[in-house]
């Protein structure tokens, strides 16, 4: 690893601690430490929305232009932040427009006026909750957690399968519901509270997760025409739903669109404001499930990409979530390859950042070609032999090593790269159907979101080279992180929010890709890397 100088910045008033290198913008680091802040102009430095104060000083400046060179507090005020605006709370001045209303049903059943709530995000692979204070709006705690499920699948499908008597579909839905309540547990200690405190949770998540948790039929998504047992938005008490919670309470959950589009990218719909989008736009929630929409006038497409998990290092030879020890970039210096490890800690892994460099700059020297297929070492006589000397195989297959760490080497193998390309494919291919529904071409999209926590990490010329993402100028896209638990959030507190939610699963058209005539064309020509 380069010794590269390290940077710790905290952010308040979050209380938010990460280490950057010397370098990088406030914005990205914000990123990293998962606050997004707000960018219209695409951090080009011209709207000055994303004013910040470094403290003690309270200076103010733009976070996507002020590039840190030393240690530094950070003050992100609340106008600057992306979704903050969407939820009116105690203090925020008038240009501020839903005021939570949700709470006002309990408040003759809680004793303390103590209303709190829980926006859930089931995700395939990870559960986001966020406990919040339902009257004034604020966060006061979030806890994330490894979807328990995952030991009977990485993906949707094998869940599905699964789940193919009431037997099993009960075992599923009682992971989830003790996932939630342990991770709820562990909220209320840390703000000083009780579960009997939370009378109102709102839960999102791709059609399957939210059947499973609602204990819906399932079976019916994985045969064609992979119909919903339930598309509406539904309340449900804590007898029905046994999360822990005041029994007093209700259990919120929003529209599915289809099969494999969910309420998890209505969520993300709602916090992105695709109803003011005003030019083509896309969003991509990336995850195991991926979820696209794209809009243009007053039109709204939905389809679903099975990307699996490879993007989130899952299903990889030494692949990891992103935690201290994973290689998290890679990149090229004068006569070898170097690397970047979250925590600044001996590599042990690499995650799906780290990957997607991994990919990029193999197809970029020419060890991988157009196909993905590793080139054979006598035929790289262009590059360093410190280069070519990583080239190796393991356990028969050609493996590029990248650490090696007493003994234990970590690589990314032929069989990892072709993962990354079926993930990249999958998500190429559903952008492309989008596009050609509202007639679109690449350089007419004029704003891009990247939505799931995947999106903070990953480099956009990474993702562009290897054509994850649409060859476009970086000023198109914004990343706005795990917007699904934020749009839980809106609808939890405001029931405004969960009539525009009603209104928005009404209005997208889903498209089914795979019934494309073109489909495995389509997706064959998106597994190529870019030359």
């Amino acid at each position: 690893m380069k010794n590269i100088k390290q940077c710790n910045i905290e952010f308040e008033p979050d209380g938010k601690k990460i280490a950057v290198h010397k370098g990088e913008t406030i914005l990205e680091a914000a990123a990293r430490a998962g606050i997004i802040i707000n960018t219209p102009c695409g951090g080009k430095g011209l709207c000055k929305k994303c004013i910040v104060e470094l403290q003690p000083s309270r200076k103010r400046i733009c976070a996507c232009q002020y590039v840190i060179e030393e240690d530094l507090t950070v003050r992100i005020p609340v106008r600057s932040r992306f979704f903050e605006h969407k939820i009116l709370t105690k203090g925020l001045d008038t240009e501020l427009t839903c005021q939570p209303d949700v709470y006002k049903k309990y408040l003759a059943s809680a004793s303390e006026k103590i209303i709190l709530g829980l926006a859930v995000d089931i995700g395939t692979t990870t559960v986001v909750v966020k406990l919040v204070d339902m009257i004034s709006g604020r966060t006061l705690s979030t806890h994330a957690a490894l979807n328990p499920q995952v030991k009977y699948g990485d993906n949707v499908i094998s869940r599905i399968s699964y789940a193919d008597t009431q037997e099993k579909l009960t075992e599923l839905h009682n992971l989830i519901i003790e996932c939630i309540d342990n991770l709820t547990t562990s909220l209320c200690e840390n703000a000083g509270c009780r579960p009997q405190d939370v009378f109102e949770v709102c839960a999102v998540g791709n059609t399957a997760m939210s059947h499973i948790f609602l204990k819906l039929p399932v079976q019916q998504l994985g045969i064609a025409p992979y119909t919903p047992a339930q598309y509406e938005a539904c309340t449900k008490k804590p007898k029905e739903i046994p999360v822990a919670m005041n029994s007093a309470g209700s259990i919120h959950t929003p529209p599915n669109i289809a099969g494999f589009v969910g309420s998890d990218i209505i969520a993300v719909a709602l916090a992105a404001d695709i109803d003011g989008f005003s030019e083509n736009s896309l969003i991509i929630d990336i995850g195991t499930n991926g979820e696209l929409l794209m809009a243009k006038d007053n039109k709204i497409y939905a389809a679903s990409c099975a990307a699996g998990p490879a993007l989130e290092g899952a299903g990889i030879s030494c692949g990891s979530r992103a935690a201290k020890g994973a290689i998290e970039a890679v990149y090229k210096n004068k006569n070898d390859i170097d690397f970047d490890v979250i925590g600044f800690v001996e590599p042990s892994s690499i995650c799906g950042s780290g990957l997607l460099d991994a990919a990029a700059l193999l197809a970029d020297i020419g060890i991988i070609d157009s196909t993905g297929r590793f080139v054979e070492r006598e035929k790289l006589v262009h590059l360093d032999e410190a280069i070519v000397s990583r080239v190796s195989k393991i356990d028969n297959q050609m493996v590029f090593l990248l650490a090696e760490k007493k003994g234990e080497k970590i690589y990314i193998s032929q069989t990892d790269i072709r993962q990354i390309q079926l993930a990249k494919a999958a998500v190429r291919a559903g952008i492309y159907f989008l596009q050609q529904k509202l007639d679109v071409k690449e350089n007419e999209i004029k704003h891009v979101y990247i939505a799931g926590a995947f999106g903070n990490y990953i480099r956009l010329e990474s993702a562009q080279k290897i054509g994850l993402l649409p060859n476009v100028s970086g000023q198109v896209f914004h990343f706005i992180g795990n917007a699904a638990s934020t749009g839980a959030q809106m609808m939890l507190l405001c029931s405004e929010y969960r009539k525009k939610a009603e209104n928005l699963a009404n209005r997208i058209e889903y498209v089914e890709i795979a019934y494309e005539k073109s489909f495995e064309t389509v997706f064959a020509q998106s597994m190529a890397f870019r030359s």
